[in-house]
Parts: structure tokens; sequence; C-alpha cells
């Protein structure tokens, strides 16, 4: 969690627009609020407080000289703690398949399957950001398009460097393709962060929501 962690830090921004990050996290709580009680971790409202609070705090400690340490373990307690709050409520949804069912309603159950779904999305949109983070001569993860793009497309001379819109495009295609699209993974890191996001989407897909429009019909 090193980009995260310097969110909005001065030593690091080179440039990339961070609110967008800041936007997607955000947007990440909203989706979250709109789940069906059942079928949260704990509270929703609890839950959504404290990555709200954690997201704060880590936009404010990030202007002052608060040490990297701090920064990156409340960097990786958000970004966990909304990993495993939106798998839970996948494994939850799953759980009506077998019982008690009729607590929800097929509204709220194709309401909060899309919200785990575009959540989905957004998070590991947000690993492969941090993932791809080079120092040093660590190996690429991700081969964009534009690294091999020819010399008349006039990237190679800017300098072009993917930014976080880069790679939630990556999970958008991962996540609707079920395989990469454009973009290719290069380690075994990246793969398996991919599979585990199409086996995700693909449970959303095809178990919850197809759940989801029987109960309506």
């Amino acid at each position: 969690m090193r980009r995260l962690a310097h969110l909005h830090h001065r030593k690091y921004l080179h440039n990339e627009p961070i609110w967008h990050v800041q936007l997607a996290l955000i947007g990440i709580v909203c989706l979250q609020l709109m789940m069906d009680r059942h079928l949260t971790f704990g509270s929703k409202y609890l839950v959504g407080g404290i990555e709200l609070i954690l997201l704060g705090t880590l936009m404010i400690v990030a202007h002052t000289e608060v040490s990297f340490v701090l920064r990156r373990t409340v960097a990786i307690a958000l970004t966990a703690l909304v990993s495993v709050a939106n798998v839970i409520s996948l494994g939850l949804i799953v759980g009506t398949f077998f019982g008690h069912g009729d607590v929800i309603s097929g509204k709220d159950l194709l309401i909060s399957s899309m919200a785990i779904y575009l959540t989905n999305i957004v998070v590991f949109g947000l690993w492969y950001w941090e993932m791809d983070f080079k120092g040093g001569n660590k190996p690429l993860h991700f081969l964009f398009t534009q690294m091999n793009a020819p010399e008349h497309a006039g990237l190679h001379n800017k300098g072009w460097k993917p930014t976080f819109l880069d790679y939630l495009y990556i999970s958008v295609t991962n996540a609707t393709a079920f395989s990469p699209t454009d973009t290719m993974p290069l380690t075994h890191r990246a793969k398996a962060l991919m599979a585990v996001q199409s086996l995700i989407s693909i449970t959303v897909v095809v178990l919850a929501l197809a759940r989801a429009v029987s109960v309506i019909g």
C-alpha cells in the first residue's frame, strides 16, 4: 500500500490526479450503504463509518510528517476492510440459496448484488494500482498497449505512465469479460489477482443476479 499511503503526499504525487482514488473510495462506501442489512458485514453504517474515518485519517496524515509505516498501516486497514466486507457480503448472498432467502426481497437482492459487483471492480482496480507501483528495478506486473505503441502515436516521447484510471479499466474489463483484454498480466501475482476477481464476478453474475431475477419473476 505504498501509493495509497502517499495520498496527497508532496514527495510522491508525480502529477497523478489523486482525487480519482478519493472519489472511488467514497463510491465504495456509498455502494455498501445501498446493500440490504442482512447481506453486510455487521452494521453497514458502522463499517462505512470506519472506512470513512480511515480515509479521512489517511488524507490528514498524508499532509504531515507522520511516519510512512503509520500511513501504510492505515492504507492497508482501509483496503483490507473493503475487500473482506465485500467477500463476506457475497458469501451471505450465496447463503440465501440454501435458506433464509425469503427474508430478502428480490429487489434488495438485485441491488445488493450489483453493489458487490461494482465494489469488486473498484477495489481490485485499487489493488492493481497499488501492486504495480515500481521502486528500483522491480518488474512490471502489467503490460499496457501504450508501452509497445509505435512512435507515431507520440506516447513514447511523452514518457507515458499508467494512472489509477488505467488500472480501473483493467478491473472493469476483467470483471466483465472474465479475462484480460488489451492489457496483459505478466507475473503470477497479477494473474492470481485477476483470477480471483473473475471468480467473484462470475459468482455474482451467474448465481446472485440469477437468483434475484428469479425471485422478482
